[in-house]
């Protein structure tokens, strides 16, 4: 069955990378993004190459622009909503920026609940509606100089159990997918952030900080991300909800 998919920070990253593999699997992707621009290649990309696949522009933070989405979109409805807009930013709390803090959780907490806001009522009518928050290993355990950061990360696992006793009575789902470490170019900034905040080199940083706490000694794949998203969308995935899908290479076993 193709689905409706509407993905958050679509245009690029973990979000493009999942985004591309769904609509290989013959599902409408809805590449929303702040940048209109980037968006729109993405989604031409997507079209070249055989998927189907709209751009629309979000700014996941205002809580209007969010719940217009329903009407903006024209009688498509939204099956699948995957949360996965995220930005990040290195410093000490000392030095964090309060407004940088506040953006960090609005665009990785409140966003995923307006948006929830947003799809949930048409899912309820139809019956059917999957919700994938991209939340990290940043939701189970923390690291310096990430505050804001995985403080969203945390909350995201308790908004998707709260909304899954709230979806209980019909065929709904809301789970987080927790990488490790996956190669995207926010990850690029953040090594070159953690080199300057911790007074290493890049290569120190992937493999003293980055890599160090991982059995398996390897960055996650947007692959993985991807095959984790198909396998929640699918029957056998029904009762699957409230759930925190780990892909760490072993990180939170020690």
């Amino acid at each position: 069955m193709a689905l409706n998919i509407f993905v958050t920070g679509g245009a690029s990253g973990i979000g493009f990378g999942i985004a591309d593999a769904l609509a290989q699997e013959g599902h409408h992707l809805i590449i929303a993004d702040i940048n209109m621009d980037a968006a729109n290649r993405a989604a031409e990309i997507i079209n070249d190459n055989g998927g189907s696949a709209q751009a629309i522009k979000v700014n996941v933070c205002d809580a209007a622009e969010v719940a217009a989405l329903p009407q903006q979109l024209k009688g498509i409805t939204v099956d699948v909503l995957i949360n996965n807009a995220g930005i990040q930013h290195v410093s000490n709390i000392e030095d964090f920026p309060a407004e940088k803090w506040q953006q960090l959780i609005n665009i990785m907490l409140v966003g995923p609940a307006l948006l929830t806001q947003a799809f949930l009522p048409g899912m309820r009518q139809n019956n059917f509606g999957r919700i994938i928050n991209v939340g990290s290993i940043h939701s189970l355990v923390a690291s310096p100089f990430k505050s804001a950061y995985v403080a969203a990360k945390h909350g995201l696992l308790g908004f998707a159990k709260t909304i899954a006793l709230e979806t209980g009575d019909c065929d709904v789902t809301i789970n987080t997918l927790c990488p490790a470490y996956v190669k995207t170019p926010l990850v690029e900034k953040q090594i070159a952030a953690q080199a300057k905040e911790n007074g290493l080199t890049e290569e120190e940083v992937v493999n003293e900080i980055m890599l160090k706490p991982m059995p398996k000694k390897a960055f996650i794949s947007v692959e993985e991300l991807a095959d984790s998203a198909k396998f929640l969308l699918s029957h056998g995935a029904r009762n699957i909800t409230g759930q925190t899908i780990v892909l760490d290479g072993g990180w939170v076993a020690r």
